[in-house]
């Protein structure tokens, strides 16, 4: 793109229950990058965030290091941020990305997405994944969710375990109806 002279990379959080989908475009695969985004999952979050799984990247763990590979020291940002939540940190196993399906079914359709028009700037590309965000959460029915979209996948979950949630889950195009 015309204004782009850096990469840029997409940071995206799927919750396994409701398919509801939190992403964000970001400069670097930093550790702070990445522990900054995970804070900014669990403020817009409407549910309180239990466990978190990611591939072993440098930007989420320490598992990896020159020497081979080892137990995650605990230290390394992304887990300090898991660790003030609450939340525990799991990891897939090497080289087997494919237990991250979710995630990386997603990422397929953002491709898919982004692969139909070009983009004027890096803002405009940042934009269209936003707005596919809410399309994807508001309105795109999903199977496993008995074909509805994750917002009303969400709401019914709050319906019947309230004590999931710190937030009500509202701007779903329908009634915020709760007994």
């Amino acid at each position: 793109m015309p204004d782009e002279r850096q990469k840029r990379y997409l940071y995206v959080a799927i919750d396994r229950a409701t398919r509801w989908v939190y992403l964000e475009v970001r400069s670097s695969q930093s550790a702070q990058d990445a522990r900054s985004f995970m804070k900014h999952v669990v403020e817009k979050a409407p549910f309180k965030v239990q466990k978190v799984l990611t591939d072993n990247g440098k930007s989420f763990t320490d598992r990896f290091t020159r020497a081979g590979e080892r137990t995650p020291s605990g230290h390394h940002p992304f887990d300090q941020e898991c660790q003030q939540h609450g939340i525990q940190h799991r990891l897939i196993k090497p080289g087997r990305p494919q237990t991250n399906g979710m995630v990386e079914r997603f990422n397929g359709r953002i491709s898919n997405v982004l692969t139909t028009r070009r983009y004027a700037s890096g803002e405009d590309l940042e934009q269209t994944l936003k707005r596919y965000c809410w399309l994807y959460n508001h309105h795109i029915p999903q199977k496993a969710l008995h074909h509805q979209p994750p917002i009303a996948a969400m709401k019914d979950w709050q319906t019947k375990r309230p004590e999931l949630f710190h937030k009500r889950v509202i701007n779903h195009p329908g009634p915020d109806i709760y007994d």
